[in-house]
């Protein structure tokens, strides 16, 4: 399949910046001939774009064409929170005031810049795999992790804070967006998987002890100090009356306490799911042949990169109350702490998923009759 097809999807993501400045402006000038302008301008720039995705064969995937729309409004959101930091303006004026509030919250920055930059990106490269006819799994499965995690904590985060009771049409739509992305989600697990080992690696791989895979030693070691770390956050946010919980509270992450009520959901999540993954892990990294380890790390990565994203990111945000933010003389601790935390289950999924001998069963020889 040509590059047609996703040139043509890049250029009309890149179109979202024009129509959102045009309809922006069409809706406080309130003129006809203004709308007019904008109509065919926005008809112009769609027909453009699908002239070149379509241009010899269209896609057969119909992932391709949910990313194309995701790819679009994720250049949206970007919009969205450049505005929203005053970085820009004139373009989504009228929605930032007639939005629902959870968007102009510090956690609703966070989402419009991950949106904007990491699952764009991700689109993209989806997009140019199903072009090309690679295989787009190991990505696809990042972002469906990313997308879960993302899409749990707005929502319930909106449903159980204090904007529960500003749930408008909006966020209705919203949930429109997270049903079909749900339904991607699923159409990448059914993908097959692309791993091509020699057996004899595999069975080299599956008889070296841990101390001969030194790298898995320190994971391992990581994960008990990160299951430790993730219940801990579970109970603060539960008003655990320790002095510990609540010294670190107030010392901290006095952001656990914000009443959008996104970071308890958030440390809710996490440790409801996060917990269970370090123990199954665990296991996965002294068991040789848990084929699903490779799979089950991509999912966490994604999921706790765009967690940790948000949470550090809104903590120190200026829209978040002063009185929440992390003191300035723990922010250090706070840092070196939270970006640990996220980046070495990173390193742990490169891991897995470059060198996936050990976590491969071998297949059963079938005997010649």
């Amino acid at each position: 399949m040509s590059a047609s097809a996703g040139t043509g999807v890049f250029l009309l993501s890149l179109m979202s910046i024009p129509i959102c400045y045009l309809f922006n402006s069409l809706i406080y000038s309130n003129s006809a001939e203004a709308f007019f302008f904008a109509w065919c301008t926005t008809v112009l720039i769609l027909a453009i774009s699908a002239r070149f995705m379509l241009k010899k064969k269209a896609p057969v995937d119909p992932l391709f064409y949910v990313y194309a729309v995701h790819a679009f409004l994720s250049v949206v959101n970007l919009i969205i929170g450049l505005e929203q930091d005053n970085i820009i303006d004139g373009f989504v004026t009228f929605y930032l005031k007639e939005a629902n509030p959870h968007v102009n919250t510090a956690h609703g920055h966070m989402i419009s810049y991950w949106d904007g930059c990491v699952h764009y990106l991700m689109y993209l490269l989806m997009i140019a795999a199903i072009t090309w006819g690679d295989n787009y799994r190991a990505i696809g499965l990042y972002w469906v992790g990313s997308f879960l995690m993302r899409a749990m904590v707005y929502i319930l985060g909106n449903a159980v804070g204090k904007y529960g009771t500003h749930v408008g049409p909006l966020f209705i739509l919203h949930l429109l967006y997270i049903s079909v992305s749900v339904w991607a989600c699923f159409r990448i697990f059914c993908q097959p998987s692309a791993r091509d080992v020699e057996l004899s690696d595999i069975e080299e791989a599956h008889r070296a002890g841990l101390l001969r895979r030194p790298v898995d030693l320190v994971f391992i070691i990581y994960l008990i100090p990160a299951l430790a770390f993730c219940v801990f956050r579970g109970l603060v946010v539960l008003d655990c009356s320790s002095k510990w919980c609540q010294d670190y509270t107030q010392q901290y992450e006095p952001y656990l306490k914000d009443p959008s009520a996104y970071p308890k959901v958030q440390m809710l999540v996490s440790m409801l799911y996060s917990g269970p993954y370090y123990i199954i892990t665990l296991y996965g990294l002294l068991v040789p042949g848990c084929d699903w380890m490779p799979d089950l790390t991509l999912v966490h990565s994604g999921a706790l990169a765009q967690a940790q994203f948000s949470h550090i990111g809104a903590s120190l945000h200026t829209r978040t109350p002063f009185s929440y933010r992390v003191p300035v003389d723990s922010q250090p601790v706070f840092l070196l702490v939270n970006v640990l935390y996220m980046l070495v289950p990173q390193a742990l999924c490169y891991r897995c998923c470059t060198q996936p001998a050990f976590f491969l069963r071998t297949a059963p020889e079938k005997k010649n009759e």
